[in-house]
């Protein structure tokens, strides 16, 4: 399993309308994606700055995405966000949810 961590810095008053995109545009256009596991976005308390996380399969997958469909999230998001954000893809080590999912798997 390999994760995508985006870390974003938002403009002032934006983490509602930030949260909408991801909920109404960004999760569903992420389902669409082969390999796609699930989406989380942790949010500084003072609401300046975002760290989403998406889980894929496949590091494959995972970059497939950012070359393809990535560019258009980040035009949707160009409202609520300030600067580049900055994007890694990392295997993941360890979590309970890819413990979850290789149970139910077999």
């Amino acid at each position: 399993m390999f994760a995508r961590s985006v870390s974003i810095r938002l403009k002032p008053n934006s983490v509602a309308e930030f949260n909408r995109a991801l909920e109404n545009y960004i999760v569903p256009l992420l389902r669409k994606q082969d390999g796609f596991r699930d989406e989380f976005a942790l949010v500084a308390p003072n609401g300046s700055e975002v760290v989403a996380i998406s889980l894929w399969d496949q590091k494959e997958n995972a970059d497939a995405y950012g070359r393809e469909t990535y560019p258009e999230v980040l035009k949707t998001l160009g409202k609520v966000v300030r600067g580049t954000p900055e994007v890694h893809t990392r295997e993941v080590s360890f979590s309970t949810f890819h413990n979850i999912t290789a149970h139910a798997a077999s």
